[in-house]
């Protein structure tokens, strides 16, 4: 899926909504969220292992109004201290983290008690049928897309690093097809 599509321009807005004080955002890649940031929002650690991912950043960092420092390469392992942040950011990055759970619980980990993820991700479908056409593309999909998964559960690996989930949106994208624009937007909290 091609995330940085104007039509995706709504779904960022949804899922930046809400969004305070200190966030780390995982797999920042080429800032399409820097607009959508709230005025609330104090400062933005960019987690993001691409070089030029952070390169084509330049124009939307130079005109945000958030500062936004990149700090730390790999969601899986990510470089500060318990409880740094407020809230935490995921746009279409965890069907390609290889240890899924591994960075759930990092991130889980470096939110405060009560703090925020904020997801919007593709990913397992609500039909069998479009979850057996996920199955059978997958090893294509992620042999050609970066290690892109088109079947993991979402919602699930959330809730099973520990989270509560309070917001969850299913939903098929408009002019995708169904094995590809399963999303899950959401709202999920720390304990």
């Amino acid at each position: 899926m091609a995330c940085g599509l104007p039509a995706n321009e709504r779904l960022r807005r949804r899922v930046c909504a809400g969004l305070s004080d200190r966030v780390v955002e995982i797999g920042f890649g080429s800032g399409h969220n820097v607009p959508y940031y709230p005025a609330a929002v104090k400062s933005v650690t960019a987690v993001e292992p691409a070089d030029l991912g952070w390169r084509l950043a330049g124009k939307r960092l130079a005109q945000s109004a958030v500062p936004v420092q990149r700090s730390g390469l790999d969601g899986q392992s990510l470089p500060f201290p318990d409880n740094s942040f407020d809230a935490a950011l995921s746009t279409w990055t965890l069907c390609t983290i290889p240890a899924m759970a591994t960075a759930l619980a990092e991130i889980r980990r470096v939110l405060v008690p009560g703090g925020t993820f904020h997801f919007v991700e593709h990913g397992l479908a609500p039909d069998a049928k479009v979850q057996a056409w996920q199955s059978r593309l997958n090893p294509v999909q992620k042999t050609l897309f970066g290690g892109c998964n088109l079947n993991r559960d979402i919602a699930a690996a959330i809730e099973e690093a520990g989270f509560e989930v309070r917001e969850l949106d299913r939903f098929y994208e408009e002019q995708a097809p169904k094995f590809l624009g399963s999303q899950y937007l959401g709202l999920a909290v720390s304990p």
